[in-house]
């Protein structure tokens, strides 16, 4: 065990360890890079070929990161590829793949539970293995530490196992890969302090917690935390609404308050993978113990409805102007996510969408961050998006202000736009815009 453990710790320290990397995605691909600028050599694993091409040919697919970072981890070690054989050349095994939920909205582990199964005949003695998506408390321990031990490997003496959540923001200009603190709890206490030295090679500030679980539930509630006060100022919106009062207002004066708030803005629903995946996470455990988290829920309600409450807000504003929702051209301004990325994952953006096609309206989109609209799950359009002008902002019936893009030349949208629907509280009332 104590072999097993210094010879990590020293690979760690002279960063001769190689870091393999499951899941090239918003998360895997910039984690890649920073180990790389570390000193490191990197195996990064997908099972998208065209994610392997495009990082071969030192090429992002990400607006956030740029084409150069990649060429440059490319020269200075790092690799990848599809063949999960090539992981027994690897150290440490950091597995970044998607949690989502099922149509039942239950946890949907399987990308992990296969990543693992996929690691296994490859793994082996003398590797960390560190699962960093978000999920449920207890996973780690449930999930991946009898698969390891399937194959006939002690953790804590051959193999080593911790869970350190993913904190990325992405698109955020004030904090970066390396300048997030990462949170590390391991199964055992060399397991822990091997966590420690892996991440201290390529992050600014390590915070070890006393187990895997803690350190599952710690990344729960910090999304769980915004989506209750997300859900709360949606609620408050409607209820300033009723009472003829601009809730971004209202926020803006209580922000000024130097203790006791923070500041959380409405919108259209919540998106992203985190923030209205996680609260289910945590929900569907807690029932296993008998309780209910009837709070969280309540959130996760307000937000679930919010497209339905902007689109009702849609159809009023149309009807003042005597004009039906069904055969209304309507231009949704931004699909992502969030403003100044390509993240298309859970936005409420396209729920608007497929809500407004439903009723018989004429449906496309504008956003420079996703030029032809992507494959999804859930969602199906033939559109690309709309190039704007004086011209065309002025032969829509509304325009539907879903994802506030700095790019946007707001100014000349309200001007000549008939009727703008403002999910975002970017504009000033005005006779030609409703707040939603």
């Amino acid at each position: 065990m104590e072999r097993m453990k210094g010879i990590l710790l020293e690979k760690f320290e002279s960063k001769s360890a190689v870091i393999g990397i499951f899941g090239l995605g918003y998360v895997g691909l910039p984690l890649a890079i920073r180990f790389v600028e570390a000193g490191f050599n990197v195996i990064g694993f997908d099972i998208d070929e065209e994610k392997i091409i495009n990082i071969e040919s030192g090429k992002s697919y990400f607006k956030h990161i740029d084409d150069s970072k990649v060429a440059t981890a490319i020269s200075q070690g790092l690799s990848a590829t599809t063949d999960f054989s090539q992981l027994s050349q690897a150290d440490a095994l950091i597995i970044c793949v998607p949690t989502p939920l099922n149509k039942s909205r239950e946890p949907d582990l399987s990308f992990v539970t296969s990543t693992m199964d996929l690691m296994l005949p490859y793994l082996r003695a003398g590797q960390i293995v560190s699962l960093e998506s978000t999920t449920y408390p207890g996973t780690t321990e449930e999930e991946l530490l009898p698969r390891i031990e399937s194959a006939g490997l002690v953790v804590g003496e051959d193999v080593f196992l911790v869970y350190s959540p993913e904190r990325e923001d992405p698109g955020n200009p004030n904090f970066e890969t390396r300048t997030i603190p990462k949170i590390c709890g391991g199964h055992t206490e060399h397991c822990k302090e091997l966590g420690q030295a892996l991440y201290s090679g390529a992050i600014d500030r390590v915070v070890v917690v006393s187990s895997t679980k803690v350190a599952e539930l710690t990344k729960l509630l910090e999304n769980i935390h915004r989506a209750v006060n997300i859900g709360l100022v949606n609620e408050m919106k409607i209820v300033a609404d009723k009472m003829g009062i601009d809730i971004h207002e209202v926020i803006d004066a209580a922000a000024t308050k130097p203790f006791g708030f923070t500041a959380y803005y409405p919108g259209p629903g919540l998106g992203g993978h985190c923030i209205p995946i996680d609260p289910f996470y945590l929900t569907w455990k807690a029932r296993e113990y008998g309780l209910n988290t009837r709070f969280i829920e309540l959130a996760g309600e307000v937000n679930t409805a919010m497209p339905e409450w902007v689109i009702t807000k849609l159809t009023d504003a149309l009807n003042d102007r005597s004009l039906p929702v069904k055969g209304s051209r309507i231009l949704v301004l931004g699909i992502a996510y969030k403003k100044n990325v390509d993240d298309m994952r859970e936005s409420p953006s396209v729920e608007l969408m497929q809500l407004l096609a439903n009723k018989g309206a004429i449906v496309d989109y504008s956003d420079p961050f996703v030029p032809v609209f992507p494959t999804m799950r859930k969602y199906q359009f033939d559109l690309q998006s709309v190039e704007l002008s004086e011209a065309v902002i002025k032969s829509y019936d509304c325009i539907l202000l879903a994802t506030n893009h700095d790019c946007f030349d707001y100014a000349m949208i309200r001007e000549n736009a008939v009727l703008i629907v403002d999910t975002r509280g970017y504009y000033e009332q005005a006779d030609n815009i409703v707040k939603a």
